[in-house]
């Protein structure tokens, strides 16, 4: 779900902007699972350039205020939701902690690092919801060790129905800036892609595993 549609196409227009998203339909990316892609993602980018950085700072901070009223930690999953969810415990005045994909396998074999008293309230933040795996991995990491997970936001989603489900089924409300569809809309309505691609682009949502496979 997003926070709220027109900061979604506000924050689409930015990664477009800078690069950090690349649409090709035509000429798409291979992902590591071997899944064809008309979209590449990198959110990392956002880090490089200040007022884009202060921007989703603050309209995090401000999403989760709204949305989670009563959190007590703010957990990043690593590593691309550390820097994020840094920032937004420093706006809201909050600790921070991060959750790796598993526990270390050298020093004190932490999965999490950081406080983390039993029963607190926590919101997770990640930069990239695809199907929902990795990211749902680190909440019941933090559900295992006692926490209370209030939810999870993310920078953007490619608002896959099998992440949908997935966040169903695991109980764990997701709320982010911007989306798939948001993003489409925007390039078709500002002609950085063609027309005749949008069915194209459509259908890559509703089978990423099949696509022009």
């Amino acid at each position: 779900m997003l926070f709220n549609s027109s900061d979604a196409t506000l924050f689409a227009e930015k990664l477009l902007t800078i690069g950090a998203i690349k649409l090709r339909p035509n000429e798409p990316f291979t992902w590591a699972s071997g899944w064809r892609s008309p979209i590449y993602c990198d959110n990392r980018l956002t880090l490089s350039f200040p007022e884009i950085r202060t921007w989703l700072k603050n309209t995090l901070a401000d999403g989760i205020s709204q949305k989670f009223p009563g959190v007590e930690i703010i957990a990043g999953v690593a590593t691309a939701g550390i820097p994020h969810g840094a920032l937004v415990a420093d706006a809201l005045n909050l600790p921070f902690i991060y959750v790796r994909s598993e526990a270390k396998k050298h020093g004190l074999s932490n999965q999490i690092e950081g406080k983390l008293p039993e029963g607190a309230k926590v919101v997770v933040i990640e930069d990239l919801v695809s199907t929902g795996g990795s990211s749902l991995t680190a909440v019941q990491a933090l559900r295992n060790a006692g926490a209370n997970v209030m939810g999870m936001t993310a920078l953007f989603t490619y608002a896959f129905d099998i992440a949908d489900e997935a966040f169903k089924q695991a109980d764990c409300n997701l709320f982010t800036l911007s989306d798939y569809p948001s993003l489409i809309q925007y390039a078709l309505t500002k002609e950085i892609i063609a027309r005749d691609t949008e069915s194209l682009l459509n259908d890559w949502r509703q089978n990423p595993s099949g696509w022009m496979q």
